[in-house]
Formats: structure tokens, sequence, C-alpha cells
């Protein structure tokens, strides 16, 4: 039985060898830092091997052990030095190889031929992989998102250049004769003056619209106040109604109470009217469009169905893109605008933190405007 004095003297030794151990290592390590894992981990194990050899030597020679079983442990713990670094070796080698498999999928982010990593590796290095898989999907999303806004602006520039060419064309023709005295009759002259005055117009719309796209998709500054959804709705169907009853077409309006939101009620009511337009342009005669508001969950849903005989599929998800009007649209008549109304709608009633969405729905389409309950 080992008296308990010689216990103490044992781990002092023992303390004193794993510190030495450990400064010796430190200064290896920071020396060392640069090179490869697999030598960061030999070194660690010959350090814990290191400790164990000087805890016996120090130890033999305090307490003058047997020399002979001294020697037997000191040759056993030192022939486990090869052992404890080939199995660091091994284990350096599978980790250089997950780090160069790391390396390799940063190198192929946002690449096409980007393959997720394995989930063999380490818990620690499956979890950097599995950040390095969602930075490759995230910089995919915003790639694909980059290149629709690009289309996008492509096609608006093609849009308004063909929409701007056709009018400019027709004024400059009819001032020429008007200048050159090519008509001279008075009705002629008077309806010349008039087509003028209404090709203005719409370059001034259309001119219009693209500020208001512009500052939506810009720093949209909204006047908030709290408001009841049903008001803004009422108010939205007061003022276009007499638009629908001039073509025909039916409004029928289904509001409650107690919906309230905090909205720019100038904004949202633009957005409104705007979908209330575009319903009665493309729903025949005598056809139908409700508008409902009724609450869904911790919104405010806002629905206006028309019955325009629906949205081709190719079409539907691009609707609220800047300047799509769709094939039917190319053909310019004396009230066609630029085209930008829904995505002028989008970028309002998303400031307002929404979301507006449409789908085919029965003999025509269905907009959707979701808007966040007012808090109490």
């Amino acid at each position: 039985m080992i008296p308990f004095s010689e216990w103490g003297v044992v781990a002092a030794i023992t303390i004193a060898c794993a510190l030495g151990a450990f400064v010796l290592g430190s200064i290896l390590v920071r020396v060392l830092r640069r090179r490869s894992v697999t030598v960061h981990l030999v070194l660690v194990s010959c350090a814990a091997l290191a400790t164990v050899a000087a805890s016996i030597v120090a130890t033999t020679k305090a307490m003058f052990l047997s020399v002979h079983d001294s020697v037997v442990v000191l040759v056993v713990v030192l022939l486990s030095v090869p052992a404890g670094a080939g199995v660091a070796v091994v284990l350096g080698q599978s980790l250089r190889s997950a780090a160069r498999k790391l390396t390799g999928a940063a190198e192929g982010l946002g690449d096409p031929a980007y393959a997720p990593l394995p989930e063999s590796l380490t818990a620690e290095l499956t979890a950097v992989g599995a950040a390095l898989d969602d930075a490759h999907r995230r910089l995919g999303e915003a790639h694909e998102r980059e290149e629709a806004l690009e289309r996008g602006r492509r096609e608006l520039i093609a849009w308004m250049s063909h929409d701007l060419r056709t009018p400019l064309a027709g004024m400059r023709a009819m001032a020429e004769s008007l200048e050159d005295g090519v008509v001279d009759d008075a009705l002629t002259v008077e309806r010349y003056h008039r087509q003028l005055r209404i090709e203005v117009d719409r370059l001034a719309d259309m001119v219009s619209d693209l500020f208001e796209l512009s500052r939506v998709q810009g720093s949209l500054e909204l006047q908030l106040e709290r408001i009841g959804a049903h008001d803004l709705v009422e108010e939205a169907v007061a003022s276009t109604d007499p638009v629908a009853r001039a073509k025909g077409v039916h409004l029928v309006a289904s509001t409650g109470t107690g919906l309230p939101v905090t909205v720019d009620s100038t904004e949202l009511g633009r957005v409104l009217r705007n979908l209330l337009v575009n319903a009665i342009r493309h729903t025949p005669h005598d056809g139908t469009i409700s508008v409902t508001a009724e609450p869904a969950g911790q919104h405010v849903k806002v629905t206006v169905a028309d019955s325009c005989g629906g949205i081709p599929d190719e079409h539907i998800d691009r609707v609220f893109d800047a300047a799509f009007r769709g094939e039917s649209a190319r053909t310019t008549s004396p009230h066609q605008r630029a085209g930008l109304g829904l995505a002028i709608a989008r970028g309002i009633v998303e400031a307002h933190r929404g979301v507006i969405t449409v789908t085919n729905s029965g003999p025509g389409c269905r907009f959707e405007v979701r808007l966040p309950l007012a808090a109490d």
C-alpha cells in the first residue's frame, strides 16, 4: 500500500511534467501553426506520450523504484509512440481529405456543377458543409433573381421603346401636316389637334407610371394611419363604379367591420383602384366583379375576383413583372398605358409588409392582397 504522502509526490511530478509538455507543445503549435492538421495531430499524440514517459522517469528517480520495472514501463510507453502517431496520421489524412472537399465546395459556390458534400465528415465539418450547401442555394436564388430583374429591365425598355415610338411617329406626322398646310379644312385640323392631345396624355401617363415605379422600387415613404380595411374597399369601389357602369359591368362588394390596418390609405387606395380598373377593362359586358374584405388569421385578406376568362398558365407567374402585359397587349390603344400598374401595386403592398397574389378561379382570375392586422 502506497502511503498518502507518496501519492502527493506522484501527483506533483505528473502535474509538473504535464505543465512542461503543455508549455513545450504550445510553443511548437505556434511555430508549426501553418503546417497541416496531420502534423498537429502527431504533435498532440507525442505530447501526451511524452508526458507519460517523463512522469515515469521522474517518479522512478524520486521514489527509488525498481529500475527494472521502470525500464519495462518506459519501453512500453515508447513503443506506443508509433501506434499513437500512426492513428494521428490516419486521422490527419482523413481531415485533410475532408478539408480539400470543403475547399473545392467553397470554390464551386454558385456553379451549376456544384455537388453537395457527403455526410461522412465529422460533425463539425458536416455543419460547415451544410452551411456551404445553404450558401450555394442562396447564391443560386440570388442569381436567378438577378437574371429575372435583368430580363425584366430589358423587356421594360423594349416595351417602352415600342409604346413611345408609335405615338411619337403619329404626332410627328400630324404636326408636319399641320405645319406644311397639307391639311387645311377645319374639321381635319380639329381632329388632328384632338388626336395630338390624346397622344400627349398617353405619353404623360407613361411617364407618370415610370416615375411611380421608380419611387416604389426606391425609397417609398409611407404616411401610415390606422383605418378599417372595409373603408378602403368601399372608397375604391365608389370611385370605380361609374367606370364599371359605363361598360355594363356589375361591381359587388362584401366587407365586414373590425378589420383595422395601419397603412398609407392613399397608396393602398391606388392599389385597389388599379386592381378594379384592370378587372373592369378585361371583364366582358354584363360580367360581375366581386370585392371582399375578410380576416385571415393575423392578416386582412382583400379579394378582387373578375370574369375575364382567366390568365394563361404561362403568363400567370409574370403578371406582376414590370411591363409584362401578355401578347394581346402588343397592339396599343388610345387608353393603353405602360403596363406597370400591377408592378407598382406589388411594390406598394410589399412596402406595407403585405403580399399580393393572383390565381385563376371560376370564370376569371382572383387577386388577393394580404395585409397585417393593426396591433391593438
